[in-house]
Formats: structure tokens, sequence, C-alpha cells
């Protein structure tokens, strides 16, 4: 059967849409930047509101629990924005504490003194790991002197304190001792050794602090089970570590914050020419075309590398410093790249088979910094029997949970769309031809549906296209991850072989928006070296992979294929039954 030129080019992919757009913006980047700009308010607002907010809280023990990571350069960041934005203070806090002997006394701090020791103006203190001595100060004996150590504490008494919240909970009673003298704006010294009491008694002195802890989801979630009724009345605020583009002032917006982080790190600033390169990498990095990188750590490395190749940060040193790292990390990928260019693992990229497709399927190893896309040859075997679906990974307890509902929603689907009355006489039984971990995941669910539908119809599927994408009980083609690995990873086999022009990746229509592909496919597909196909439904695929319809009314059809075989299989099993039951093939040849 000939299909309509149209229906296979309708959703073919264009070069251009297979990175995001940055001609449009180009004359954004040649905008002079401002060094004493600061981009915290625009990029992070919900954040920048939190932190004024509890700057001005008038409550006792004004509290922030802010969802970030516990790296040093996020609570230096957030500190330096409480700073930046913060009057100065000329009121003293703390005091002095007076030695005599055996007895110590203590005098509150006059508005002349100079801030030291246990004298403080406020101002804003972060450390990302704390011990007792360093939070808490310390009571030392040398030679019958008495001397005392001021703490963290007393350095931002009457200022604000950020700490890692993973530093307190892993410290339990450092955090009791903490939260009481919060509560009670009182700061007493305490033997961190109950076996052992301090050696003089020593005067409590006036404490007011707010508090800011940093920390990770689970961590808060941790904190909040531990501390349910100050969890609730604190501040609650998030470092976004993306920003969705929307229009150019983000863009803008986003563009000073990269600038700030270029400053802060002492790095050059970037070239015109550099940002629609790093454009194109964060977009990979955060698998959306409209959406931007925020992190300070990760948008520093990119940075950094690039301006250590070539001391300048230039459309040239980023791409070198990608494609270095690229081959830095990339041996395992190479391995299991040769693994199937010697035929040790068998994958097609030639010719026709039925039951057989080419999946894509993403690869993470653990403590490997790099995930790479693999193709995976998926086989389906149908034969006569009571209609029961084998899951072979499930069966050998090599499939996940996730894997097992988009079997049964592809089956689910199939069913339906074949409107039986009785029960389908057909099995199947479906598996990763050469996996030997586990598999999980419904990404490759589209691709077990076509490649049961070949079976059931005998129509051979084309070996030159691999399929990602995850199906519902109604045939929708829904996103999965990975995209751009998965795409990559056959590309290079296609391309190790030589492309043909008519080799290509199925993927769903909703991921498009995640595509940002290497220049070595983009150049392919804008050559006609390669193609790339966007369905939204399951029939859309099948045309693609084996050059027949799923359903048509005047013309021969995937689904015709499969009822006119379940007919004669259920003429077969009349004309087999034993004579005493024969009378019921009148009925059939009635009906």
């Amino acid at each position: 059967m000939q299909i309509d030129t149209i229906t296979l080019t309708s959703n073919q992919l264009t070069w251009r849409a297979l990175q995001p757009d940055t001609d449009s913006y180009h004359h954004l980047f040649t905008q002079p930047f401002d060094d004493s700009t600061d981009a915290l308010p625009d990029v992070q607002p919900r954040l920048f509101n939190a932190l004024m907010l509890v700057q001005a809280s008038q409550v006792a023990c004004p509290l922030l629990l802010l969802r970030c990571s516990e790296q040093y350069e996020y609570l230096q960041l957030i500190s330096e924005a409480l700073e930046s934005h913060t009057e100065a203070d000329d009121q003293r806090y703390g005091g002095h504490y007076h030695i005599n002997g055996p007895v110590i006394s203590w005098q509150a701090a006059d508005a002349d003194d100079e801030p030291g020791d246990f004298v403080s103006n406020g101002g804003i203190h972060y450390a990302d790991w704390i011990e007792d001595d360093q939070l808490f100060g310390s009571v030392r004996i040398f030679q019958n002197q008495i001397s005392l150590e001021a703490g963290l504490l007393h350095k931002a008494n009457g200022g604000t304190l950020v700490l890692s919240l993973r530093t307190l909970l892993a410290q339990p009673v450092m955090w009791l001792r903490l939260k009481a003298m919060l509560t009670q704006q009182t700061f007493s010294w305490i033997s961190p050794d109950s076996n052992r009491p301090l050696p003089v008694s020593i005067p409590s002195m006036p404490l007011q602090l707010r508090l800011v802890l940093c920390g990770e989801r689970e961590a808060l979630a941790d904190f909040q089970e531990m501390e349910y009724e100050l969890s609730t009345q604190a501040i609650y605020s998030e470092f976004e570590e993306n920003l969705q583009i929307a229009d150019e002032e983000e863009l803008i917006a986003w563009r000073n914050w990269v600038q700030q982080v270029a400053v802060r790190n002492a790095l050059p600033p970037l070239a015109v020419d550099a940002w629609p390169t790093l454009i194109k990498a964060c977009t990979r990095y955060t698998g959306d075309q409209e959406t931007l990188p925020l992190c300070p750590c990760w948008l520093a490395q990119q940075l950094r590398e690039a301006a250590l190749l070539q001391g300048e940060i230039t459309a040239a040193s980023l791409s070198e410093a990608y494609a270095t790292r690229e081959w830095r990390e990339s041996f395992l990928a190479d391995r299991m790249r040769d693994e199937i260019l010697l035929d040790q693992v068998l994958i097609e990229t030639e010719g026709e088979a039925i039951g057989q497709i080419n999946a894509l399927s993403v690869v993470e190893f653990p403590g490997h910094p790099r995930a790479f896309g693999e193709p995976s040859r998926i086989s389906c075997v149908v034969h006569a029997g009571d209609g029961e679906f084998t899951d072979v990974e499930r069966k050998a307890e090599l499939g996940g949970n996730i894997h097992a509902k988009g079997m049964m929603i592809m089956q689910a689907y199939l069913i339906a769309e074949l409107e039986l009355d009785q029960q389908l006489p057909f099995s199947a039984s479906l598996v990763f031809e050469q996996s030997y971990s586990e598999v999980d995941g419904d990404s490759a669910s589209l691709a077990e549906l076509c490649a049961l539908i070949s079976a059931l119809a005998l129509q051979p599927i084309n070996q030159q296209l691999a399929v990602t994408g995850s199906v519902d009980q109604f045939g929708n083609v829904q996103p999965v991850g990975g995209l751009n690995e998965k795409i990559e990873g056959f590309f290079q086999i296609c391309q190790q072989r030589t492309l043909s022009g008519k080799q290509g990746v199925i993927i769903p229509a909703s991921n498009v928006r995640h595509l940002s592909l290497s220049d070595d496919v983009v150049n392919a597909v804008r050559e006609g070296q390669f193609s790339i196909w966007a369905v939204n439904r399951a029939e859309e695929a099948l045309p693609l992979l084996t050059g027949v319809v799923w359903q048509h009314e005047k013309a021969p059809s995937l689904l015709q294929s499969i009822q006119e075989r379940i007919t004669q299989i259920n003429q077969l099993d009349a004309r087999q039954r034993p004579w005493p039951l024969r009378w019921l093939n009148w009925f059939n040849r009635a009906d």
C-alpha cells in the first residue's frame, strides 16, 4: 500500500526546531551590563520577598525556612543578598564580660563601643557547618586564667544568621540549645559536656537574632516533622533553580544574573557570540527550550572552564569546553556503543522485521556524571492462545513497577481498539533483547505497542527508525525524559554505520520543546541525512514504521489485518471442535 507523502512528512521536524531559537534575541546580548545592578530581585522575586520579610519581622524569633542547596556558594549568595538590602545599624548589641579571678560580671554595650568580641552591630553571618564551640563560643582555662571566646551567636547578635539545616539535623542537641536561646532571647553559657560543668558561673546576655535555615526538601521535611509548630509559624520560600523565559524582560534579567555570577567569581565578561552557545547548553541542562538555569554553581562551572581554556568566554571557548568535558566523561558511552558496532549487541539499522523495533533508553550508572542514550531492541512473538500478554522483564523480575504499568496500559488500548466481543485468541510475549539489568519507566510503551501490532498484523517494521514515548489507554503519546540523549545515542550508531538519509527517530510531539540536540544531529537533519518525526497519537507512528495506516475504511490497514487473522483463528478453532460440539459451527456460519 502506498502511503500519502503528506501523511509521512506532516509531522517531520525541521532542523530549526531541534535547538532553542537564539537569533530572535541577539540584540539583547549587545546591550551593556551595569555591574551595580542586583539581578536577584528580578530572577528570584519570591526569595527576595521572603528575605526582606524576615528582616522586617518584629516577632521574637524570626525564622525563614529556605529550600535551596546547602553548598557554601548558596549560603554566601543568600548572605550577600541580605547584606546588600539591609540598612546599616548603628545600635550596639551584647556587651562586655569582665573577669576578675573566679568572678565574671556582665556590662551591656554602649552606643560608642566598637564591635568586637561580645559587642556586635548585627550584620549578616553564615556558615555551612559548625561545631558547638563555633556557634556558642567557649570557656578556656590556661594557667589558672579564665578567658571567654565569642561564638557565631555573639557575632551575629542583633543581626541575621544563615545556617545549613543539615548541620542542625546532624546535631540535634545543638539545635535544642539554639532553639531555647532564640525563643527566650537570652544567651546562656552551658557546658557542652554534661559530665563536666563550667568551672565558674557566667552571667547570661540578651540575644536578638533572625535565623535563616537553608536545606534541601528532604531536610525541610525532617525539620517539619521534628518541629511542626515552629515550621508552621516560619516564613517559607525557595531558591528557584530555573527561570521560565516568556518575554524579553525575563531574558534580560537572566543575562544580568549570569553576568553577576561571572563578576562574583572574578571571571571575564561574556562576549556577544558566547550567549547562543551558552543558552543551548543551558536548555539542554534544564530540558526545556524556554527554561534557563539559575544555579550559580552550575553557571560558574560553565564559564570557568571556558575561561581556563582561552582566557576569555566566547562561543569558541565554550564549545571547546563542552566538547572536552563530553570526551572526558564518555568512556562508558563509547564502550557501550562499540558493543553495538561490533555486533555483540544486536541493533539493526537497515531492513525490515516483523515484531522487532528499536526503542530508545537512557543509561545512568551510579557514580558516573553523565547519562547517555542507547538503542534497545524490543521483540514480540505472537501465537494462538488465550489472550495472555507476557512481559518477560516482569516475569524475570527485571522490570520495575512503572514499566509493568506501561505494559498494562498499552494492552488496554489495543483491546479497546479491537472491539472484541470475546477474548483475544492470541498470546504475546514481549522482551527487551540482551537486557541484563532492571528496566523501568514507561517510555518504551509506544515502541512495545508498535511491535505488538506488527506481530499481530504480520506487517514488518522499518529497522531504520527508532521510537520513544509512552501511551495512555486512549492512544495518546505522552512525553518522556532524556530525549536529547536518546536521539543522539541512535544517531551516533547510524552515523558510524553511514547515514542513508532514511534513518530517523519518532518522538512525542509534546517533547519538541525539550530538544537541544548537538550540532552533528542538527546538521544531519538540515542536509536530509537524518529525520525526526513528532507524533501525538500511536496511529501516527504506525504508518511511519510499517508503511500501512492503522485504520482505513476503503484501503488495507493494520487493524483490518489483525481482525482478519482473528477471524481465521476462530474459524480454525471451530473446525477443530470435538464432534459433539460441532453443531455450534452452524451458528457461526449463520452469523
